[in-house]
């Protein structure tokens, strides 16, 4: 899969506001060759990324000359239960609008915790998608405990959501843009870094760093050994191609 030149994990944080800087929101980038290395909003060095900041960021990436792969650490979509229970459809974008639309959580003031006091869109904390399920993740609903992916979640969805309207054609989101990628194209898919967590995280380093490296070394890694082609062709069940189409996919998880 030599077509990315770049490779990108984002360890997400749904603290405080869009454009708060964030100590928990890491982003760490893998050249073709080479082992990863931090990266820091460029107008502050020495400062915390903002989401505003890294949707930003991001963005320029995909609009350049070369694609990038993009793995970012938070869920993508919901469980099917809660498509029922909302009579959405299983088509992503209208999912997006309509959690937009409750959760405004990319607008400036606006937190999550402020948004959950009183919302009316609210999930089970016990129901999990199918690949949360298989590969032992916590629920998106599952606030405040150690480990938890729902704040993030529900403030980093709004910017996929504002990324994939600025960005067009020039950028695929997997898998429910499909698991054929077009030539050309930049990639945004959701990773779980547990899946590669090993105990050798440099003792200065936080571990939402240290999550965020092995997200984009991972990537790289799988691009090397020619094993991400099959990473964007996971081999599910037929039966599961619908609930797929609503949940979405963790990539990099080869489970059935």
């Amino acid at each position: 899969m030599s077509r990315f030149h770049r490779f990108i994990g984002v360890d997400y944080s749904g603290a405080a506001t869009p454009n708060s800087p964030l100590p928990g929101l890491r982003v760490f980038e893998s050249p073709s060759e080479g082992l990863p290395f931090e990266v820091r909003p460029s107008s502050h060095p020495s400062r915390h990324w903002t989401r505003q900041g890294v949707a930003e960021w991001l963005l320029e990436g995909i609009l350049g000359e070369q694609p990038v792969l993009i793995g970012i650490d938070h869920g993508f979509s919901f469980p099917s239960v809660y498509f029922d229970e909302y009579g959405l459809s299983g088509n992503w974008d209208l999912f997006l609008n309509d959690f937009c639309a409750f959760w405004p959580s990319d607008q400036r003031g606006k937190t999550v915790r402020m948004l959950r006091e009183s919302n009316p869109r609210r999930g089970d904390s016990k129901a999990r998608r199918h690949v949360e399920i298989l590969a032992r993740a916590k629920s998106v609903f599952h606030f405040d405990v150690p480990g938890s992916v729902a704040s993030s979640t529900h403030a980093g969805l709004p910017w996929l959501r504002w990324i994939r309207e600025r960005a067009g054609c020039a950028l695929h989101f997997w898998p429910y843009d499909g698991t054929l990628i077009p030539d050309g194209c930049s990639v945004i898919a959701e990773a779980y870094p547990a899946l590669w967590f090993r105990e050798e995280c440099p003792t200065d380093w936080s571990r939402d760093q240290w999550d965020a490296f092995l997200i984009a070394e991972a990537l790289a890694k799988a691009a090397r050994s020619g094993v991400l082609s099959s990473w964007f062709a996971p081999q599910w069940p037929k039966q599961l191609d619908a609930k797929i189409e609503r949940e979405g996919w963790i990539l990099g998880f080869s489970g059935g």
